[in-house]
Order: structure tokens, then C-alpha cells, then sequence
């Protein structure tokens, strides 16, 4: 493996860390209804517990209400119950075949206590590049040893490596403010 191998594993693995945490943030509750929040709900379908998104077709009535039309008949009620169950706090209404579910306006505190779990998802993200980054040094460092690069190409290399660290912390925390914004905006 070379430098340049390393570095551009390094940079491929540190853009996923930031898609994994951007999917993290969808799920976390602002006061405005959004599909994604119901992605971690699991129903019983015969037996299985499968995604919601797989028994029903969730999309968005209006800002404050998500709508859930299950695609079989028998499936209303055993969605009812999982997404009321959930730890989301909500609390569907079936209207005949769709299912709506109407989201609570959030109190000061809650929204306090989202902006909270918006931050520790940010530091934890960011824990995760830096593991990313001591990996990457760690193997440039491993080269060296084995006299295949030079040190002035690991100065070079834990060089490049920081500055790449450093783009994804300012992303990381751009992201958490815009999050933090929205989830306080009454």
C-alpha cells in the first residue's frame, strides 16, 4: 500500500463518516413533520419485524402531519401500534385505509434536549474521523519503518491528513449549528 493509497482510503472513509452522521441528523425531531423520522420504526409482518418504509408508503400531507398509507389492508392497526410505541412520542389517527400522524408542536425543553443530542452526535462523528486520521498516520508510519517512504513523505502525508481532519470538523460542526438553527426555530 502506498501513500496515496492511504490517503485516498482515509478521505473515502472520513465521507462516509459525514453521510452516516448527515442520516443521523434526518432522524432527529425538529418541530417539522419529515418522512425520515419514521425510517427506524419496525413493524411485525407475519411474523418478521421488517422497516416500516417496507409495509406502507410514507410521505408528507403538510408541514405538521406525515402520512402513512400501508400497502395491505390488515396492516393499519399492527402500524399503529409500532409507531405509537416508538420512542418518538407520537400518536398516529387512522382515517379509513391511511394512517395520519400529526406531529406535537415541541416544548423549550425538548427542543433543548434535541440540540443536546444533535451535539453528541456531531462529537461523535468527529471521534470517528479522528480515529480515521490515527489510522492513517499510523499506517504512512508503518512505511516508514518498512523503508518503503521517506520521512519527509510522512511529514507530507500526516500533513495532508490533518488538513483533510480539519475540512470534516468544520463540516461536522456547520452541520450541527444548521441542525441546532432549525430545531429551535418556532
Amino acid at each position: 500500500m502506498t501513500i496515496a493509497d492511504i490517503k485516498k482510503t482515509t478521505e473515502t472513509k472520513m465521507d462516509q463518516s459525514i453521510a452516516a452522521f448527515k442520516n443521523n441528523l434526518t432522524k432527529i425531531r425538529t418541530g417539522r413533520a419529515n418522512p425520515a423520522l419514521l425510517d427506524t420504526i419496525h413493524v411485525d409482518y407475519y411474523g418478521s419485524m421488517v422497516p416500516l418504509s417496507q409495509v406502507a408508503n410514507v410521505s408528507l400531507m403538510d408541514s405538521r402531519t406525515i402520512s402513512v398509507q400501508p400497502w395491505e389492508k390488515g396492516m393499519g392497526a399492527k402500524i399503529e401500534k409500532a409507531i405509537r410505541e416508538s420512542e418518538l412520542g407520537l400518536n398516529p389517527a387512522s382515517m379509513g385505509d391511511l394512517i395520519r400522524v400529526p406531529m406535537p408542536p415541541m416544548s423549550e425543553e425538548r427542543r433543548k434536549e434535541m440540540t443536546k443530542l444533535a451535539r453528541t452526535e456531531g462529537e461523535n462523528s468527529k471521534i470517528a474521523i479522528r480515529n480515521l486520521r490515527r489510522d492513517a498516520n499510523e499506517s504512512v508510519k508503518k512505511l516508514v519503518k518498512e523503508k518503503e517512504a521517506s520521512e519527509d513523505d510522512q511529514k507530507r502525508a500526516e500533513a495532508d491528513t490533518q488538513k483533510l481532519t480539519d475540512k470534516r470538523m468544520t463540516e461536522i460542526d456547520q452541520l450541527v449549528t444548521a441542525k441546532e438553527q432549525e430545531i429551535m426555530a418556532v
